[in-house]
């Protein structure tokens, strides 16, 4: 049970899970075929009761929604991928913001997840993690703040929330870069995705990350890391792709991070929102109901619902 003098809200903290222990959207060979309609029995098979959205899902509202509604499930977050550091790229991530906007409200959810993918190396396969990953100049930092904010006003005037979700391989990455972003951006506008599982492979500590900004904290990625995986990457140079094929990622509960302080944290903040759990695993080599139904036992065990 959570150690601290409040509890999270079993009421105001649904549970839910990403479709990338089923298969991978930035690397579309990490997959063995399971489609739209087996991930998400699975996933309400395991205990869930909400998902992001995955490449395989109907793009269109009016079929997904009932196909959710029918396994008791709703969508907890779209993501969108921003390009304000790369100049004549702005549009796109404007229009295609916009069409997200759209989807989320007809969806019925709040939360808009996105992340600076101008400049990143992640979804490159052969390029380093570590030794590659951009740093923004100071004129990328203020493009890049200046759009979160104008998506920030976007979002609050359509009855949504921006959340921005820091990412191996991009130029917000380390505990620095998300200090830099938090402290830059008005907190009525941008609000922080903590993804405990990125920010503890990109060196940062997740527990202090959660005390420093735990009342700007409106959406939550639970993963872990194996730590030996960790030293490997750096060790051998790894690509995230390589990353992720040696494992770096499992389920809370399986890996290196002690997530009792952080949901002690993150009640002391009074978090109110989805807690999803992601590990992008290849399933070839994890499967991914029975990593599915570890998380949610884990979930039980450790906050009591």
């Amino acid at each position: 049970m959570n150690t601290g003098s409040k509890t999270l809200d079993p009421k105001k903290v649904p549970f839910g899970i990403t479709p990338t222990l089923w298969w991978n959207d930035d690397f579309p060979s990490i997959d063995i075929g399971v489609t739209f309609g087996e991930c998400v029995s699975e996933m309400a098979l395991a205990g869930f009761v909400g998902c992001s959205v995955g490449h395989k899902y109907p793009t269109d509202p009016k079929v997904l929604k009932p196909a959710l509604e029918l396994r008791g499930l709703r969508v907890s977050e779209p993501w969108v991928s921003t390009y304000f550091t790369i100049k004549e790229m702005k549009q796109r991530t404007l229009h295609t913001f916009h069409q997200q906007m759209k989807f989320l409200k007809e969806m019925g959810a709040t939360d808009m997840v996105v992340a600076e993918f101008g400049q990143a190396v992640n979804p490159l396969p052969a390029v380093s993690i570590f030794a590659n990953r951009p740093i923004f100049t100071d004129h990328q930092w203020s493009e890049l703040l200046n759009g979160l904010e104008e998506l920030g006003r976007l979002s609050n005037d359509n009855g949504l929330r921006l959340c921005y979700h820091p990412h191996m391989g991009t130029g917000v990455m380390i505990e620095e870069d998300v200090d830099r972003l938090m402290e830059n951006t008005n907190p009525d506008l941008v609000h922080l995705l903590l993804d405990t599982g990125h920010l503890a492979f990109a060196g940062a500590d997740p527990l202090r990350v959660t005390r420093k900004y735990g009342r700007r904290i409106k959406h939550i990625h639970l993963k872990d890391v194996r730590a030996d995986v960790v030293t490997r990457v750096h060790k051998e140079h790894l690509s995230f792709y390589d990353a992720i094929e040696a494992g770096v990622f499992t389920v809370p509960g399986d890996g290196a991070i002690d997530f009792v302080p952080i949901f002690a944290a993150l009640a002391e903040a009074d978090f109110e929102g989805w807690l999803v759990i992601e590990a992008e695993q290849d399933p070839a080599k994890a499967n991914p109901l029975k990593y599915a139904k570890m998380a949610r036992s884990y979930l039980h065990e450790t906050l009591g619902w």
